[in-house]
């Protein structure tokens, strides 16, 4: 088995659609956008799929995980946790996906497929509830570290990337209308769209 798996999974765990929720998929995709990798390496938007993970990261002998993680540190703050500590499964959650990425985990070493080394990149985020809102400027300011932290990671591993050339042609990791400029300005605005659920919802409740 450890001889058909790959290299290393790189992977943005999150959700766009609740503003500092989003920082996983957002580092990854700029770390693409940033270096091209070894053949080994593959990069993935891994959204909220939590065990639907498993065979990505059972087949994979290195993993590093872009997320926004809740230390209790001022926002905006980055931490990177290795091997020993990221938290098993069952421990203090750190993370709104972390339950389900350590079951991940946990399966995969408890069917002796667990990866070599696990890598966490986190950044302290400041506004998780707001539908549709964006990475927050303290948040948004990290992405080029967290590319930094990766790419760094990735070298430490053996699979250092070649930086890509300013007008080198990159395919992105998602559709072209979810990268993060061109949907952040195809947002409306807090006053012209309720960010804490629905206005008709809302409005009946604060009629009780």
């Amino acid at each position: 088995m450890a001889s058909t798996r790959r290299e290393a999974l790189v992977i943005g765990i999150g959700n766009v659609l609740w503003a500092d929720e989003g920082f996983g998929v957002r580092a990854v995709e700029a770390l693409h956008a940033a270096y091209a990798f070894p053949a080994g390496v593959v990069l993935m938007d891994g959204g909220t799929l939590g065990l639907a993970l498993y065979e990505e990261v059972a087949r994979s002998r290195r993993v590093l995980v872009f997320d926004a993680v809740d230390y209790g540190f001022p926002p905006g703050t980055p931490k990177v946790l290795r091997d020993g500590e990221v938290p098993a499964w069952g421990r203090a959650k750190l993370s709104p996906h972390q339950v389900g990425f350590n079951d991940v985990l946990a399966l995969a070493a408890l069917q002796g497929r667990g990866p070599d080394s696990t890598t966490v990149i986190g950044v302290q985020p400041q506004v998780l509830d707001d539908f549709g809102g964006s990475l927050r400027p303290v948040v948004r300011a990290r992405l080029p570290e967290a590319v930094a932290l990766a790419a760094e990671e990735l070298a430490r591993w053996g699979l250092p990337g070649r930086p890509r050339a300013p007008e080198e042609p990159v395919e992105p990791l998602n559709d072209r209308s979810l990268a993060l400029d061109d949907y952040e300005a195809g947002r409306p605005s807090a006053d012209d769209a309720c960010r804490i659920g629905d206005a008709r919802v809302l409005a009946t409740r604060g009629a009780r």
